[in-house]
Order: C-alpha cells, then sequence, then structure tokens
C-alpha cells in the first residue's frame, strides 16, 4: 500500500511541475502575444506557491504518510492554486477551468472512492469560486471566441499530455503490482506446502522412533558379542553413529514447533561433520579461513547440506565425486558458495526451482530447495545459480548475521 500511494504522490509531483510550467508559459503568452491585461503579482504568485509547494513535496515524498488522506491534501493544494489561477484570469470564461476534470480523474484512479468524491466536491466548488468571483478578461488582440477556442486547444493538448504521463505511469505501477502478486501467491502455495509437509514430517518421525531405536539396539548387541571383524566393527560403528544421527532428526521433528528463536543454533563444523558421515565418498574441499564455529539457524544448517547434497548428487552423475566449498564473513554478512563438477545446467534455467515438487533432478522432490527458498527469505537473504568455469555448476547465498552467535 505505502508503495502503491508514494508512487502516485511522485506522478503527482511530476504533472505538478508540468502544471507549474504551463501556467507560467501561459501567463507569458497571454500577456505578450495575445495581449491581455492579466493581474500579474496575483497570477505569478500562485505559480511561486505551486512551485514551492511541489519542491517541499519531492524533498519529502519519500517519507509521506502512505494514508489517502495525505494524497487528498496534495490534490486540495493543487484545487486550491488552480482556483486561484482562473479566477484571476477570466473565471468561467477561462478554458483552462475544464482542468478540474483532470484532477477529478486522477483522483479516481487512485484514490479510495469517499476520498475520490470529496476531491470532486472540492473541484466542483472551486469551479463555483472562479465562477462567482472570477475576474473577466480585458483587452486583447482577438475577440472573446476566438480566445476561447485557441485556449481550448491549448487545454486539449495540455490534458493530453497529462493523461498520457499519468496513464503510463499507472500502467507501470499496475504491472508491477500484479507482479508483487503473483510472487506472493507462490511463496503463499510454497508456504503451505511446507506447512502440510511439516505436519505430515512429525507423524512419520513418531513412527519411525521406534524402529531407529531397536535398529540401534540391535547394532549395539552385534558389536558387544564381538563375532564382528575389525572391518565389521568400523562398519557397525559408522552405522551405529548415522541411526544416532537420524533418531537426534526424527526427536527434532516429532517435537512440538516452538518457534525459530527457541532451536538451538548449530556450528559449521557440526554441520559439515554430520554431512561427511552420510557421504564419506564425496571429497570436500573447503577454504582455510571458513568459520567453522559460527553458530548458525538451524535453517541455515539444512541449506548448507541440502546445496552440499546437490552438488555431490552432480557430481556423481558426471563420475567425478568433488565439491568446492567457500565460506567468508564480510562486512556482516555470510557468504556461502557449493561448486560441483556435475554436468552444469543450460543457461535459461539458472533460476533455482523455489516451489514445492519443483525438482530440477530425475528423482528429486524439490522439497530441498523449497526449504531452502523459504529460510533465505525469512531471513532476507540471496540465492542464486551460475554456470562455473570448465564444467559445473555454483550455487551461492548471502545471509546477514544479525542473530548469529561466534563462539569464543
Amino acid at each position: 500500500m505505502e508503495t502503491r500511494d508514494t508512487s502516485f504522490l511522485r506522478t503527482l509531483c511530476s504533472l505538478r511541475w508540468l502544471a507549474t510550467a504551463g501556467q507560467a508559459a501561459t501567463i507569458l503568452v497571454a500577456t505578450w502575444l495575445l495581449g491581455l491585461d492579466l493581474p500579474q503579482e496575483p497570477l505569478w504568485a500562485g505559480v511561486a506557491v505551486l512551485a514551492l509547494f511541489n519542491l517541499y513535496v519531492q524533498l519529502r515524498v519519500h517519507d509521506s504518510d502512505p494514508a489517502p488522506v495525505t494524497a487528498f491534501g496534495h490534490i486540495l493544494v493543487d484545487v486550491t492554486v488552480l482556483t486561484w489561477m482562473v479566477g484571476w484570469s477570466g473565471g468561467i470564461a477561462n478554458p483552462f477551468g475544464s482542468l478540474f476534470l483532470i484532477l477529478i480523474a486522477l483522483a479516481a484512479l487512485a484514490l479510495p472512492l469517499r476520498w475520490t468524491h470529496a476531491v470532486a466536491a472540492a473541484c466542483v466548488g472551486g469551479y463555483a469560486l472562479s465562477a462567482v468571483f472570477g475576474l473577466p478578461l480585458k483587452g486583447g488582440y482577438f475577440d472573446t471566441m476566438s480566445l476561447h477556442l485557441w485556449g481550448a486547444a491549448a487545454n486539449f493538448l495540455l490534458s493530453s499530455v497529462v493523461v498520457l504521463v499519468f496513464s503510463t505511469r499507472l500502467a507501470a505501477a499496475l504491472r508491477e503490482r500484479e507482479n508483487q502478486l503473483a510472487m506472493l501467491r507462490e511463496r503463499f502455495v510454497r508456504n503451505e506446502g511446507i506447512v502440510a509437509l511439516a505436519t505430515h514430517a512429525a507423524s512419520v518421525a513418531h513412527e519411525l522412533n521406534t524402529p531407529l531405536a531397536t535398529m540401534t539396539l540391535l547394532t549395539d548387541d552385534i558389536v558387544e558379542q564381538g563375532a564382528a571383524t575389525p572391518e565389521m566393527r568400523d562398519d557397525l560403528e559408522t552405522l551405529r553413529e548415522l541411526l544416532v544421527q537420524c533418531r537426534e532428526k526424527v526427536l527434532a521433528l516429532a517435537a512440538p514447533a516452538e518457534g525459530a528463536g527457541s532451536r538451538a543454533p548449530v556450528s559449521i563444523a557440526s554441520v559439515l561433520e554430520q554431512w561427511r558421515l552420510v557421504r564419506p565418498t564425496i571429497q570436500l574441499r573447503r577454504n582455510p579461513d571458513a568459520p567453522l564455529q559460527l553458530k548458525l539457524d538451524p535453517g541455515i544448517g539444512h541449506l548448507l547440506q541440502v546445496l552440499l547434497n546437490n552438488a555431490a548428487d552432480a557430481g556423481e552423475h558426471a563420475g567425478r565425486a568433488q565439491i568446492d566449498l567457500d565460506l567468508r564473513i564480510h562486512e556482516g554478512q555470510l557468504y556461502g558458495e557449493v561448486r560441483d563438477y556435475g554436468p552444469g545446467f543450460n543457461a535459461n534455467d539458472a533460476a533455482l526451482p523455489g516451489t514445492m515438487f519443483n525438482s530440477g533432478k530425475s528423482n528429486g522432490m524439490g522439497v530441498g530447495l523449497a526449504l531452502s527458498h523459504a529460510t533465505i527469505e525469512r531471513l532476507h537473504g540471496e540465492l542464486w545459480m551460475r554456470p562455473a568455469e570448465g564444467q559445473g555448476a555454483r550455487v551461492g547465498f548471502r545471509l546477514p548475521l544479525n542473530n548469529i552467535e561466534v563462539s569464543p
């Protein structure tokens, strides 16, 4: 709402400069070319007041209150100045008196109905005042009818320019608003899917807890029996660590949601350690100065794991299971980039899928990237995808560190 009303005020500001220049030009033409005896001081005072008001508005329009009453107040100033100018230059005989209709049209296109009625009433009142108290035109090189016809022609040209400027601005604002609504609808559908997925995941988590606990006990029993070879014991220990990790994640899913602020932060080191446990065959190279002890929102940890898993899948598909990870802190922002050595992507498909169940992989569900997009938007960050040099892709993100704690 604020963007739309501020845009309307900017449009009014542009049209007001046009009106100021037009009024000044009209006074000069009527005085010097048409020979009309116009009261110079009142008319130039009206031009000066309108110019000063518009200068003030232009400096403060970005701080304006978005309420319709503000736009009404601006139009009321225009009505007052127009009444003053028409009244001092012929009153109802002035062909530019029809410019009151332009103000009504502007209000009808941008203001609520009751404020449009208020503008219409103000314009009718201003036109009536200029008709009753307006000074008649004196002198001139042409008769009254010729002056009126030439004035009507000039008024038509001026009205055409005003309508063209405003309609163009209005069409652009409407297109921008439609794009914003489309983005909001897409986010709403995605968030609805995430809520449904979270509800289902919590239900499944309760069902998985018991089997995972049983599998952990069986693994411990096999190790305690001592019948396994050293290689088997290593595999069983890895299996037990994976089961413990799965149980922790299942318990986290089954726990009641208490909001993002109550979730314990996780360090980058722990996120990478958990990921290496799941994908031990992938070679991960990272920059030596990565902030491993940085405490992150759990959603960022999930985002990092999703990007690493996608890169690992792409590399395995191309026969090169290698990932480059770059994490840096710069000017209060966390910058991360994951580079894979997979087949790459089409430049036309550089936009990352952000909707539920829309994946770039044949066996993917699109849930990971959808959750990643939701996390990025919630934390006011940015996610992008670019082709890598030679082979593969680079997926990066930027996140503000407003609420992130760094352990000593």
